[in-house]
């Protein structure tokens, strides 16, 4: 699998890509070490350069996390993508049949490792942190989330939109669990750190 490849296709024409994909013989291992594990790591990465070494702020102050932090923050918040992809697909796959679906949890692993695709990517953006609001173009995994659930999941077309929806909601609060607890690394002077 070229990862270069398999990324534009699915920012770029992921309906296409997911029949591909769905017909695709993988392991979790090998979907970890070939994508999850290259492209999760873009954001922590990002964010490290962009807050603890460019730095933020403006009116000519220029505020940066210390190098410490960001080091323990760009791990945690890393490891903790990788094991919100996992929760994911158990999710993913423990929910099927409530919405007519095929229960598969190789192919529901599929659809965690790659729906995430264009907010892995939008994270770049963290680099320069007056650019990070550009990372909402990763939004667009929650098209991806939309056109993958049908297709490797086996999903009716009229239980795609809810089985939909309640995977974003999960994911969602996957999501603020992880960055809340991600956070913590951070001093501050409330935490008496």
């Amino acid at each position: 699998m070229n990862i270069v490849e398999r990324a534009k296709n699915l920012v770029l024409k992921p309906k296409q890509e997911w029949p591909v994909i769905a017909g695709e013989s993988h392991t979790v291992q090998g979907l970890y070490t070939q994508y999850v594990m290259i492209l999760a790591a873009i954001a922590p990465v990002a964010s490290f350069i962009g807050y603890s070494l460019v730095g933020f702020g403006g009116f000519g102050a220029t505020v940066r996390i210390p190098i410490g932090a960001g080091i323990a923050y760009m791990v945690v918040s890393y490891l903790f993508s990788l094991g919100s992809v996992y929760v994911l697909a158990l999710l993913i796959d423990a929910l099927a049949p409530t919405f007519g679906s095929e229960k598969n949890f190789m192919q529901a692993f599929k659809v965690a490792a790659f729906a995430p695709t264009a907010s892995w990517l939008a994270g770049i953006f963290s680099i320069v942190p007056v650019l990070a609001i550009l990372g909402l173009l990763g939004l667009w995994s929650l098209y991806l989330l939309f056109t993958g659930l049908p297709v490797l999941m086996k999903t009716p077309s009229e239980k795609a939109v809810p089985y939909t929806v309640v995977v974003i909601i999960v994911a969602i609060v996957i999501g603020v669990l992880v960055a809340t607890l991600s956070a913590l690394v951070i001093p501050s002077p409330a935490r008496g750190f």
